[in-house]
């Protein structure tokens, strides 16, 4: 059974009941135009507890409610669950241009943008409103409507209390923050899914910032849209996930293509979603997703809100991103939890673990909340993150050089060693060669078949060009360009020497 499926059951367990009370002790106490936001993790049942905030409110205070949401597959999914609990709602949509009929219903149900306009135009009048509630509330497109509210409780809800602006910050709009169970908590009480989180390591040099502080699509597409990052992301998969139902995240429609033909190709049974997909087209492929044990989807960040299919079981980061909001949507698409379902995999090509942390991490939201441009700041950059990355060779390169007993080399300690002794830096690097060049002659039998190991070795090589110039302080790019090229030089003579001596 799913979290959504105990949830439809419309009763409150423990920690929302106690969340519930908290809110309700605040606003008891607080005056009528009190800004208030609330703090529950994806999964964690957040629409049940405004569900039945509302069915409380309206009962208590013989005022209407106003739900805002920002997508409409989130205005029809709150609708039912409001209905569900046994307030009488209506959806303003597109196609409602006047509330004739608003003594009907105690609770309306809109986007934004429709409302908006409908208030604007002055089409759309609404009495008695004493509660607004926001959901999605880091987003600030819900700003223009509070002139609208002035006298009305607004309640802000979020996974991640950041606003995705910057210069709007959610501590100028609200007045406190109360913070629910924590990731791990759920977890330990059988309401989330464990998540088992894999790293890959990857080098995010060319990846350009855009003018709302995250990776743009144009560079991310063209680094995950290489061959190499398309070979690594199918390896990862068939290593870690081979055969579950999984949802893959791109930064872009032509990356997520790219990697629909690569699964593809590779006899993988993939489907890619994003939003040029027509109504009937998207549902159909939701359908398939569901319905089929070891389908993989591809798609941009379509999904990342108002999608639940607890059988999800692996996500895929397939780019990277600094939005900490966004980090903890995607992985929260596989965190519902099933009766065959207790954890669920991770596979990370985009650093973000690295530099958020792990998803079930305790995090400080009050300290976020009151100082964000703090936390922003502190946000680990790339640099720092690549400086920490421990290279591992992949399973089927390793498969390559098997009949070595050493694949190993610590750039580090060799520099230590070599520091200690007096020797010039340049002995760690020539050690390195050695070493590779040994391993590239254990493992073939002959010169041609050598070399062509030695090029499989490129991304250790500048892995540990990498570490050797941290060692030396000196980091520049065109400085670790030519020492990468010059090892792969001597490599290769090296090798050459090596068969010219045992003929």
């Amino acid at each position: 059974m799913s979290v959504s499926t105990k949830f439809s059951e419309k009763t409150l367990y423990d920690y929302q009941q106690k969340d519930l009370d908290t809110i309700f002790d605040f606003l008891d106490s607080a005056p009528t135009d009190t800004n208030l936001l609330y703090q529950l993790p994806t999964g964690g049942g957040k629409t049940v507890v405004f569900s039945e905030i509302a069915k409380r409110y309206i009962a208590t205070k013989g005022k209407k409610v106003v739900v805002l949401t920002h997508r409409i597959e989130l205005s029809t999914q709150t609708s039912k669950m409001l209905e569900g609990f046994g307030v009488h709602n209506k959806i303003i949509n597109s196609d409602v241009k006047s509330l004739e009929d608003q003594e009907d219903y105690s609770c309306f149900v809109a986007m934004v943008e429709t409302l908006n306009n409908r208030l604007q135009e002055e089409k759309v009048s609404l009495d008695n409103i004493g509660l607004v509630i926001i959901d999605e509330a880091h987003y600030n497109s819900f700003r223009k409507l509070m002139k609208f509210f002035k006298h009305a409780v607004i309640l802000g809800v979020t996974a991640t209390p950041l606003s995705s602006n910057i210069k709007l910050p959610m501590k100028d709009h609200y007045k406190k923050l109360i913070v629910g169970e924590s990731i791990t908590s759920l977890i330990d009480k059988k309401f989330l899914a464990q998540a088992h989180l894999y790293n890959k390591n990857v080098s995010l040099k060319t990846l350009k910032l855009g003018i709302n502080g995250d990776y743009t699509v144009k560079s991310s597409d063209a680094f995950y849209g290489n061959h190499s990052m398309l070979s690594q992301l199918l390896e990862a998969y068939e290593e870690i996930a081979l055969g579950s139902k999984t949802l893959i995240f791109n930064n872009g429609i032509n990356t997520s293509k790219y990697v629909y033909e690569t699964f593809k190709k590779a006899g993988h049974d993939i489907r890619h979603l994003d939003n040029k997909n027509s109504a009937s087209e998207r549902k159909e492929i939701l359908e398939w997703f569901s319905q089929t044990p070891n389908a993989i989807l591809t798609s941009v960040s379509i999904l990342t809100t108002g999608f639940d299919e607890p059988s999800v079981e692996t996500i895929i980061l397939n780019r990277a991103t600094r939005s900490l909001t966004l980090y903890f949507q995607m992985i929260g698409r596989g965190s519902r939890i099933l009766d065959n379902k207790s954890h669920f995999n991770v596979i990370d090509m985009g650093n973000n673990i690295a530099r958020f942390g792990p998803w079930n991490a305790p995090i400080d939201w009050q300290e976020i909340f009151h100082f964000p441009d703090f936390y922003l700041e502190n946000i680990k950059n790339d640099e720092d993150i690549e400086r920490e990355f421990v290279y591992e060779m992949p399973f089927g390169l390793k498969q390559k050089f098997k009949k070595s007993t050493v694949l190993q080399f610590d750039v580090k300690a060799v520099y230590k060693e070599v520091f200690a002794q007096g020797l010039k830096s340049k002995e760690v690097l020539d050690r390195s060669i050695s070493q590779h060049a040994q391993i590239c002659f254990e493992n073939s039998e002959d010169v041609f078949e050598a070399r062509m190991l030695a090029k499989l070795l490129k991304e250790e090589i500048a892995y540990r060009i990498r570490l050797y110039s941290y060692c030396i302080m000196n980091n520049t790019k065109n400085y670790k360009e030519w020492l990468e090229e010059d090892y792969e030089r001597k490599l290769r003579l090296k090798i050459s020497q090596m068969f010219a001596k045992k003929m």
